[in-house]
């Protein structure tokens, strides 16, 4: 997706995106929930249209910008989920994997549905479905695991620290 300037960036985060292509309708003809959708979203779509064009440096300062706005975004929400979790009494753990899980199911969630009703079977959304579980599963447990293997063989524990962790979680 090229864009060449800020202002069609900015034009295109306001305006609603309709479905059947139609952009001459009146925004009162759309579905309750698209114009709902829309005034929830325009803020990010707005703050979004800072970064620069792609056309700039071959798309790279796109990127660049892109990638620190979404750490950005990141650290915003982590702190609102500490908000939310402090606010009704949740631990930080049970709020953190809650809205991870939330946070990374949901877009599969919508793209399953999009697969769906391009597809007259549903096998593209079955192969996302079985495929991004796999792939949270894997990454989420293999990538701690090895962290932690690759750490307690050559890390900086000493033997005192290896034995009291043995100690206390051996379930032999």
């Amino acid at each position: 997706m090229e864009t060449t300037s800020w202002s069609g960036q900015f034009s295109d985060a306001i305006r609603i995106e309709r479905d059947d292509g139609d952009e001459n309708k009146a925004w009162t003809k759309l579905p309750p929930a698209a114009i709902i959708t829309h005034c929830i979203t325009m803020p990010w779509k707005v703050i979004f249209a800072l970064c620069p064009p792609t056309i700039h440096y071959n798309g790279w300062a796109t990127f660049t910008i892109t990638l620190l706005m979404i750490g950005v975004v990141t650290g915003f929400i982590g702190d609102l989920a500490g908000l939310f979790g402090c606010s009704i009494g949740m631990p930080d753990s049970v709020t953190a994997i809650s809205f991870v899980a939330l946070g990374t199911s949901l877009p599969d969630t919508f793209a399953s549905m999009a697969a769906v009703k391009a597809d007259d079977s549903a096998d593209a959304a079955i192969g996302n479905v079985t495929g991004s579980n796999a792939v949270n599963v894997f990454l989420g447990l293999g990538m701690p695991w090895l962290i932690a293997s690759i750490f307690w063989e050559f890390g900086t524990a000493d033997q005192a620290a290896k034995e009291k962790w043995v100690f206390r979680y051996d379930s032999e």
